[in-house]
């Protein structure tokens, strides 16, 4: 039995994912009204994801990323959502960068890549842009 077809939604902004070292506080350039940001602290850094624009120039970061946001909520059960998304665009030689939530996933690829993803993706899923 064919895999049931996913939604995914271009978000509306370009992102940037910018790395601080582990101990920095929270930047004050992080507005949580934003409509999408997350953030991670690991020991070795502190990840923001959040519209490339509130990025200061002297930031280290990666800049030019669209987001697609699978349409959930994904129950917890459900196995190879990424994969299944991930592996054609790894086959196409395109990056992606991945977040999960709660609720559901999201792919993030360079806006250079954005119209070959989806074109790749809606060939086994629908893609709202």
């Amino acid at each position: 039995m064919a895999a049931a077809r996913l939604t995914l939604s271009l978000l509306p902004e370009v992102l940037a994912v910018a790395r601080l070292p582990a101990g920095a506080a929270l930047p004050g350039w992080v507005d949580w009204s934003d409509p999408f940001v997350t953030v991670s602290r690991t020991r070795d850094e502190l990840s923001v994801v959040c519209p490339e624009a509130r990025v200061p120039a002297d930031t280290q970061a990666e800049r030019g990323w669209r987001g697609l946001k699978v349409e959930g909520p994904l129950d917890f059960a459900l196995t190879g959502i990424l994969a299944r998304l991930a592996a054609p665009l790894a086959e196409a030689g395109i990056s992606i960068f991945a977040i999960s939530t709660y609720d559901t996933d999201y792919l993030l690829v360079r806006t250079g890549d954005l119209e070959a993803a989806t074109s790749m993706l809606q060939r086994e899923n629908t893609v709202r842009v």
